[in-house]
């Protein structure tokens, strides 16, 4: 398992549902690149609201369940590792946005 405690780096990757790459949602593609090159973990939360640069609002309504809502993924690691995948994660989006900020990491253990 790796060591993760103390100061590490959290990178947050937002995206639309409805984005892609290579025919299947873009979330799926960057979950499954992290976890191929040994990242410590990542989580994909969902929006009910929220808009991007283009100022076009996504939002969940009842009649509407087709709505592209945003999506964000958070991962924390190292600096290293998160500046040695930033290409490949860069040219798997079209658009979006990545923010990067210092974490600090009190506990990384697997549940029981």
């Amino acid at each position: 398992m790796t060591k993760l405690i103390g100061e590490q780096v959290l990178m947050r990757i937002f995206i639309g549902e409805g984005d892609r790459f290579e025919h299947k949602p873009l979330y799926e593609a960057l979950v499954e690149l992290l976890r191929s090159e040994g990242f410590a973990g990542a989580t994909v939360l969902r929006g009910v609201c929220g808009f991007g640069a283009n100022r076009v609002c996504h939002t969940q309504k009842l009649l509407d369940l087709s709505a592209d809502l945003p999506l964000v993924v958070e991962v924390v690691d190292s600096q290293e590792k998160i500046n040695a995948i930033m290409p490949r994660i860069d040219s798997m989006m079209a658009g979006g946005m990545i923010t990067l900020e210092k974490a600090t990491v009190i506990r990384y253990s697997p549940s029981e």
